[in-house]
């Protein structure tokens, strides 16, 4: 997506999203007390790394606990208001910053973790020619339900063909993919 057009959207959904930003960082902050806000370092375009943001789902530190980076649904680290946030996919408006900010675009691949990139194939890498977004191909295809290398590979395809019509198309199925589930299984959706 263009630039502008992104950070004018992602700026507009900041505004349009505020009242549910507020209640759920509320909410947040009265379920166990912690930080409202999760940060993360993240690869975007090129290999370079930026610190994502999202509202927290999860008990503080929960990334060095059980699965790790992984999320199965059931996981006991999420937390009771985290459950619902993330069901409802408000845990992502925060991301709607690293769009205006230009770390991220609205449409894209999903960002991803340094240890992951340090795996990938030549054809692989290709997904970081573009910048990271909120939506892509591979979030309408059936998000982190996929094998990874699935999702990579839809990933690739979409840095191959994107088009705005592709984009267009994109945006118009994502609503219905929000609320399709987020969980990864056992493995994360990584396969060794």
């Amino acid at each position: 997506m263009n630039r502008v057009l992104d950070a004018t959207i992602a700026g507009l959904g900041l505004v349009i999203g505020s009242p549910a930003l507020a209640v759920a960082a509320a909410a947040i902050k009265l379920d166990d007390g912690g930080p409202i806000l999760y940060r993360q370092r993240r690869v975007g375009l090129n290999g370079e790394g930026f610190e994502l943001l999202k509202l927290r789902t999860m008990q503080v530190g929960a990334e060095h606990t059980g699965a790790g980076y992984a999320v199965n649904e059931g996981d006991p680290r999420i937390t009771r208001v985290g459950g619902l946030l993330r069901r409802l996919s408000v845990d992502e408006i925060p991301q709607l910053w690293n769009v205006v900010r230009g770390d991220m675009s609205l449409i894209g691949p999903r960002p991803t973790l340094s240890y992951q990139v340090e795996r990938y194939t030549p054809r692989q890498r290709r997904r970081l020619e573009v910048k990271p977004g909120i939506t892509g191909w591979a979030q309408i295809h059936g998000r982190a339900r996929l094998p990874w290398e699935e999702r990579i590979e839809l990933d690739v395809w979409y840095v191959e063909h994107r088009s705005p019509w592709l984009d267009l198309r994109i945006l118009a199925r994502t609503p219905a993919a929000l609320f399709a589930g987020t969980y990864k299984g056992e493995s994360g959706g990584w396969r060794a």
